[in-house]
């Protein structure tokens, strides 16, 4: 009986997607919610600091987070210094907008919204660096591409910002110089890479102007460029040296010799198929693998990866959801496989329309699988609910009737003790 509870425990806590035995810490009574990733921003740039993963946990909670009541404050202020619509830094629903930011706008943020009945918070830490004591490799974005691949980066981090792609400027270094012929190229706000070279390596600052209450304010994201591998030597497949010698002989024949190069193989995906879908419960987390066949002296400079339309997870409107994990590698008898793994956490309705595409490429070539998400029809998980309910409540009632109509089988005669001639 205690099992058949549980079970159904189980299930409905899988359908809501949440948990129902477990609850956030609290503290001053409110419910506590993971913190939001730390950001670090440049002064004198316009910040906006939004909190993902508060909103999440409101929606979860059936709170709408376009309806809530928030409260934005830093953690060395009272909730009457909470901030505004107006001013240098202004609230604006759900968001914190900092035009433009300060060194001295560093530290702990929290977000609040409380009813009558529930409370819950959440944090987010900006650390604002000084333009002279930047930190770039705090800043920046790593991105690790092999030599020979095909690059096409969008400027990470500006879903928050309203703009457009011919807005948005790419240099290398701290030169603000346009590119030099044959660099890179510029392509609707996106920095593009034909074929990456060992020379491609370094730092690339893409900048925007945002327009803001019809006031211009700038914005930054810095990448680094972490290219692997060698650049490959200009020649032919094969190619003949003659050695040419000078002897007394003239009918000797001049001796040479061939070197051959070796034909890298292309990778191949042999997990998932060119659109699949996955089928996931609303709410729940789902894990995707990218399995890629390549030869074992090519592993090291394979490169597979997740992208979400088009763009990297941690540049996606997935970031904080969807983690990218580690590469493993596996001897298999047609060489070696190459697995990376991609968890989604909380699916939702947006995420089906989102495009989910594995990467394998190397010198040999590239190759590249879509792949989708899909919500499972819930009615079968409520008819397997209801069915375990029904048979809980069946199982109870059975056991009543039982007890309260089982025979009582035939009585035992009383006996009375008595003393020997003595009258009843």
């Amino acid at each position: 009986m205690v099992h058949l509870v549980l079970l159904s425990l189980f299930i409905i806590e899988s359908v809501n997607g949440m948990s129902l035995l477990t609850t956030p810490p609290m503290k001053d009574g409110c419910h506590m919610v993971s913190p939001e990733v730390n950001i670090l921003r440049v002064e004198e740039e316009a910040i906006i600091l939004s909190f993902p993963i508060f909103d999440r946990a409101l929606e979860v909670r059936n709170i709408d987070p376009l309806t809530a009541k928030y409260l934005i404050t830093k953690d060395d202020r009272t909730e009457g210094g909470a901030y505004h619509g107006e001013g240098r830094v202004q609230q604006r629903d759900n968001q914190l907008w900092f035009l433009p930011a300060q060194a001295a706008d560093s530290g702990k943020y929290i977000c609040t919204y409380r009813n009558e009945t529930y409370c819950v918070t959440g944090s987010i830490y900006l650390h604002v660096y000084e333009s002279s004591s930047v930190d770039v490799e705090q800043l920046s974005y790593p991105i690790y591409v092999i030599v020979g691949e095909y690059l096409r980066k969008s400027c990470p981090s500006l879903g928050d910002f309203n703009h457009t792609d011919r807005l948005i400027e790419w240099h290398k270094g701290s030169s603000p110089a346009p590119p030099q012929a044959g660099s890179f190229l510029q392509e609707r706000g996106r920095l593009v890479i034909p074929a990456v070279s060992r020379s491609h390596a370094g730092v690339y600052t893409c900048r925007l102007r945002a327009l803001i209450n019809e006031q211009q304010y700038k914005v930054s994201r810095t990448i680094v460029l972490n290219v692997e591998g060698v650049d490959p030597v200009t020649s032919t497949t094969s190619t003949t040296v003659s050695d040419l010698s000078v002897t007394s002989d003239p009918g000797l024949i001049s001796s040479s010799s061939t070197v051959h190069t070796p034909v890298i193989q292309p990778a191949i995906i042999v997990f998932p198929r060119e659109g699949e879908h996955f089928e996931s419960l609303h709410g729940s987390d789902r894990e995707l693998s990218c399995k890629v066949l390549t030869g074992c002296q090519t592993v090291d400079y394979t490169e597979v990866t997740w992208l979400v339309n088009n763009q990297s997870v941690e540049s996606s409107y997935l970031d904080g959801r969807a983690l990218q994990g580690g590469r493993r590698v596996t001897s298999v008898s047609e060489g070696c496989q190459i697995e990376v793994r991609l968890v989604v956490i909380a699916i939702t309705e947006e995420d089906e329309k989102t495009e989910l595409r594995c990467v394998a490429q190397n010198q040999g070539g590239r190759q590249e699988v879509v792949v989708r998400l899909q919500l499972e029809d819930s009615t079968f998980t409520w008819l397997v609910v209801a069915a375990v309910a029904v048979s809980c409540f069946l199982f109870m009632v059975s056991v009543f009737l039982y007890v309260l109509f089982k025979p009582k089988g035939n009585k035992k005669k009383d006996y009375f003790l008595a003393r020997q001639n003595s009258s009843f």
